[in-house]
């Protein structure tokens, strides 16, 4: 069974600045684990299939117009029936008034009562682009994320192969470490993954015959950065005479963590090879690649050659 991560209200509270109506415990104590939230519009109306009362409600200008033309009764049994159904919480946008029935039934059902000061699709937006990056499923994986010229590249490879040297020269070269040795790994869509450092061990390196520095304290604040997309998986392995390494590029390798793809290459370490330069170069190359120009093809192309180009995914965990 996969593992379920929550944030609690506090953090939200925090994040987001907001006002504090009512709340029967502490927030700290209050957790959510659900990733979307709902606007009751429906439900103030009586509708309650496929309801999900899990999710934070949210209370916008639509919604407080509406209980504005209903009578006092009526607008007390459909919020009555809505706080019943043991809601994690309920924010009201805009810094619109609230009715006092609202803080009679927060009390009674033990509902948190908040206020924002932001317009209801913004704070929508900002609060679910929140929760999907906390409560996002998650492994920790051995290796480095730096980010090189906005690509984020996770650099992996078996201990003592240089993932941290090549990280520290690359931070010599202007750009930002995010993760040395222990990189939590979050799917915060189907298409996406966020890499960040363990807050006990975040900007920390240790180098052989050097030992553990700060990245941040050493090179200075432009030096790190808290969190980054990863664009691209890097292996750096032992150079081995007998292995055929790729030389033309035509072959796309990919890698799947969490279910999601990214593209991979294996670079093979020997003395005498600038691997800062390599990364940067390969980096760059898969901006490139992205933004729809393959070299190799089209050195293929000038040359006339039929392209033979096949894509190799491959699962993480066989590394």
């Amino acid at each position: 069974m996969a593992e379920v991560f929550k944030v609690s209200l506090q953090k939200i509270v925090d994040e987001f600045k907001l006002e504090i109506i009512y709340i029967h415990k502490d927030a700290n104590e209050l957790m959510i684990d659900e990733n979307d939230v709902n606007r009751p519009g429906l439900q103030l109306m009586g509708f309650y299939e496929y309801f999900n009362p899990e999710r934070i409600q949210i209370i916008g200008k639509m919604e407080f117009a509406y209980l504005s033309t209903i009578d006092e009764k009526t607008r007390r049994e459909r919020l009555q029936l809505l706080f019943s159904q043991k809601i994690p919480a309920l924010i009201i946008t805009r810094e619109l008034p609230y009715f006092p029935e609202m803080l009679e039934l927060a009390k009674e059902y033990d509902v948190p009562l908040l206020r924002c000061k932001e317009s209801t699709s913004n704070f929508i937006s900002g609060l679910i682009a929140f929760l999907n990056l906390k409560l996002a499923p998650r492994i920790t994986r051995h290796g480095v994320l730096i980010e090189i010229y906005g690509e984020g590249v996770f650099i992996t490879g078996e201990s003592g192969v240089g993932k941290s040297e090549t990280a520290i020269e690359l931070v010599k070269r202007g750009h930002r470490l995010v993760a040395d040795d222990a990189v939590e790994i979050r799917k915060v869509s189907n298409i996406s993954l966020v890499g960040s450092s363990p807050d006990n061990i975040r900007h920390f390196l240790e180098l052989r015959g050097i030992g553990i520095i700060n990245a941040r304290r050493l090179f200075g604040i432009g030096a790190v950065k808290m969190t980054e997309k990863i664009d691209l998986v890097i292996e750096l392995e032992q150079w081995n005479s007998e292995k055929i390494y790729d030389r033309m590029g035509v072959d796309t390798e990919y890698v799947t963590i969490l279910g999601v793809k990214l593209p991979s290459l294996t670079i093979p370490v020997k003395p005498g090879r600038n691997l800062a330069v390599i990364l940067e170069v390969a980096a760059m190359n898969n901006r490139q690649k992205k933004m729809g120009y393959n070299a190799a093809q089209e050195l293929l192309n000038r040359l006339g050659m039929e392209s033979d180009s096949k894509e190799i995914v491959r699962d993480y965990e066989v590394f």
